[in-house]
């Protein structure tokens, strides 16, 4: 398969004129689909690129327009025997670009005409065995080559023909693109048996091939169905306000800056900006959380999400093909071109298995006939089996091995497992940007978190409001809004945000106002000065901060209802301890009380670390560049493993390099901005609150949309699970090969059988197992 790096030199000066083909090939469906059709497209003179996906049925080629065109292209899938479905294809656009698929359409499995012929030679085939062995009657009705037919062959023979000819017409292509496949090696089976007479084996491998290919054609189609489903929470159409006017339009024609009107249940066309209107908007399938999200003037809203109740008016900062959801449904599919490391182990075993068993199946029907004079048997755990020299038993075990011979199974077992868990990861809200980063998350030991922005919220308020004597919480609050009131420091915003939520709104009138730098404010009413600042302020100005200490570790409510002068260096050392900043509020004479101000911690941070613990990950690790302080009292609170404290943005770096030596792979979690450097050295990096964000986007491996430290934990569960799910897949699928293939020398393994289990049941079985990933869901 091409790939942009990969194309040939001499057609580099391609560039400049190359268009792009995105086309849906429904029956491509398996890695040797996909080969088959590369092969055939390398033969085409000015084809520069192809991505095949085959999870999606899905192929994008580049070329030359001097030197082919689409219809070149189309044709070219079509010798390889694939259909190319209406609408895949498009003229190309200015960009070069024809309009394309995502994912192949749905098929309709079980009403194709390769449904219909399927049916009629099972219909057959049941007739020519009940004549052949139930009824009593079976006539001789035709003569070949001297040799009578009876009507059970007659039905057989049909049975062949209506099921038979798309097996035989894709080993034809198979042979002619030199493609060791599956339907090279049916075509060949059923012709060979139908050519010396073994009409029934011939109508058995024709009928129940053709319908373990429309399960497996089934199956796929399922399994695509999560991505169809992704693909369509982007709205078709938008209603923009031009010259005053409302109208719908599709929503790739609406330009940035224009104005869009969503509706109440409506969805929102693009990503933009609420320039009027407020409502809650359901962001599930952006950031996958389940509870709506208030929205107002200048908020951010994105593609995809729906309005719940209320009438907005949202200014455009994207296109369709550049929102967000475009961007993840990009990345998404991008996601199964990054092979995981058992895919590539799949891809190379099955290179040598199915020459090696083919070989066997060859000399399995050509070397006992000639070696075995005479018939002799063998006992094995009590039971007797016979071998005799005939060419018709070895013969029909030979075609048994052909059969098994096709690795189906386990070369789809690593790569729908792969979509099935990145799909539903982006359904939940994490975007994994490639099947190799969901089997590193799912190996990984220990877990590095930044704290500001992923443990806490990155965002100052006040956690503690301590009044002393006669003076109440209001009281407090008022005259330290006051005298913040000109000051732009984050610490003085937190404190008048927590005055405006309990309707303070008429602080005190100050006068006066002189910054005391690097220890607070100090300010007027009439004759009397208050100040607000460190406790180093206040005891500067006399205050003897340090007679009384809290010694017995209580909380600062239980030092604070001690007395009315209970409010002491305890108390502060009490809030200190807990990672806070402590501000005094007072006149030079007398205290009016505390409020401390904190990056609060998630409300769920400690949850998603317990339940990481919870799920085998024993090292979770914070990182942050706070004080020794704060950071041991935010680690107490959401309870990990251990942290790393002070430190700068690259030193970061070689914390998580230490973490790696000490535990191995590491995953590490940030806002995936200034933490980009230790992403980007982490065997896996996460970014947090990504929905929105370019550089989140680009940077990390995974990203969590939402801003929601809750989603990690699924994340593990989801990766560590997809890890389980294709081990049991590939190692399953081999083992019901291995003992299909021990069984047919010693003739316990019928054609039937080597269809139905080995070749149906496994491509069914790994298929379905991997869909129990779509079922895993965050805690809620």
């Amino acid at each position: 398969m091409m790939t942009d790096d990969e194309g040939p030199p001499e057609r580099a000066s391609d560039e400049n004129r190359r268009v792009t083909a995105e086309l849906a090939v429904p029956e491509m469906d398996c890695p040797s689909c996909a080969k088959k059709v590369d092969k055939s497209l390398t033969r085409v003179d000015g084809v520069v690129d192809a991505t095949l996906q085959p999870t999606t049925g899905r192929v994008e080629v580049a070329y030359d327009p001097d030197r082919t065109s689409e219809a070149d292209v189309v044709a070219a899938i079509e010798n390889a025997g694939y259909e190319v479905v209406d609408g895949a294809g498009g003229d190309a656009d200015s960009s070069g670009t024809s309009d394309g698929v995502d994912v192949a359409p749905p098929s309709e499995v079980w009403t194709s005409s390769r449904a219909i012929k399927t049916w009629i030679g099972a219909v057959f085939l049941t007739l020519g065995l009940a004549f052949e062995f139930v009824l009593a009657g079976n006539p001789a009705v035709a003569t070949v080559l001297e040799q009578p037919l009876a009507l059970s062959d007659v039905l057989f023979l049909g049975a062949v023909v209506a099921a038979g000819v798309p097996v035989v017409r894709g080993g034809y292509y198979s042979a002619k693109n030199l493609s060791l496949d599956i339907d090279l090696l049916m075509g060949f089976a059923i012709i060979a048996a139908a050519a010396i007479g073994y009409f029934v084996e011939a109508a058995t491998l024709a009928v129940l091939f053709s319908v373990a290919e429309l399960l497996e054609d089934y199956a796929m189609d399922r399994a695509r169905d999560s991505l169809r489903e992704l693909m369509e929470l982007s709205p078709d159409e938008a209603t923009v306000r031009r010259d005053g006017e409302e109208v719908t339009v599709p929503a790739e024609g609406v330009e940035v800056g224009e104005t869009v009107i969503v509706r109440p249940g409506e969805k929102i066309p693009l990503d933009g900006t609420v320039i009027e209107g407020e409502s809650a908007v359901d962001e599930s399938p952006i950031t996958g959380e389940s509870v709506p999200v208030d929205k107002t003037v200048d908020e951010a809203v994105y593609a995809g999400s729906i309005n719940a109740e209320g009438y907005l008016e949202v200014e455009v900062t994207s296109t369709a093909g550049d929102s967000t959801l475009a961007r993840i449904i990009e990345m998404v599919q991008g996601a199964q071109q990054k092979q995981t490391e058992k895919e590539q182990f799949v891809d190379r075993f099955a290179g040598y298995y199915t020459p090696v068993v083919v070989v066997l199946a060859i000399l399995t029907a050509v070397l006992p006939p000639l070696l075995i004079a005479d018939p002799f048997s063998v006992s094995v755990g009590g039971y007797a089996f016979t071998f005799a020299g005939d060419w018709g038993t070895w013969f029909v075990r030979g075609l048994t091995l052909l059969v098994i011979a096709c690795p189906c199974a386990f070369v789809i077992s690593t790569p729908v497992s792969v979509v099935s868990g990145i799909t539903s990861a982006a359904k939940n809200g994490v975007l994994v940007k490639g099947g190799n980063h969901l089997e590193a998350m799912g190996d990984i030991d220990a877990v590095a978190l930044d704290k500001t922005g992923t443990l806490t919220r990155g965002e100052l308020a006040v956690t503690d409001v301590v009044p002393i004597g006669d003076t109440d919480e209001s009281a407090l609050l008022r005259y330290a809004a006051g005298l913040e009131r000109r000051s732009e420091h984050p610490i003085s915003e937190a404190i008048r945000d927590r005055a405006e939520e309990h309707g303070l709104t008429d602080p005190p009138e100050f006068s006066g106002f002189e910054s005391l730098t690097g220890r607070g404010v100090r300010a007027d009413i009439g004759d009397e000065t208050y100040y607000a600042g460190k406790p180093a302020l206040f005891e500067d100005l006399g205050f003897d901060l340090g007679d009384r200490r809290v010694t017995d570790g209580g909380s600062v409510a239980a030092a604070a209802d001690e007395s009315d002068d209970a409010f002491d260096a305890g108390t502060i050392a009490a809030l200190q301890r807990e990672g806070k900043t402590v501000v005094l509020v007072g006149t030079e004479t007398e205290l009016l009380g505390a409020i401390a101000i904190a990056d609060e911690v998630r409300p769920d941070a400690r949850r998603a670390v317990d339940r990481l613990h919870e799920l085998g990950v024993e090292n979770v690790v914070m990182l942050t560049g706070d004080n020794e302080g704060t950071a041991q009292a935010i680690a107490e609170q959401v309870g990990v493993d251990d942290y790393r404290a002070e430190l700068l943005p690259d030193e970061k770096v070689g914390a998580v390099e230490g973490l790696q030596a000490e535990y191995g792979e590491v995953a590490m979690v940030g806002d995936g901005i200034n933490d980009a450097p230790a992403l980007a050295t982490a065997d896996v990096g996460i970014a947090m609150g990504a929905a929105g964000t370019d550089t989140a986007l680009e940077t990390a491996d995974i990203a969590l949309m939402g801003d929601d430290i809750g989603k990690l934990p699924y994340l593990y569960s989801l990766s560590h699970s997809a890890n389980g799910v294709i081990r049991q897949n590939i190692w399953t699928s081999l083992s019901v090969k291995a003992l299909l293939a021990l069984g047919v020398p010693l003739g316990l393994v019928s054609v039937a059988a080597a269809v139905v289990v080995g070749d149906m049941g496994m491509s069914l079985g790994v298929t379905g197992n991997a869909m129990r990933l779509s079922r895993i869901t965050p805690d809620r």
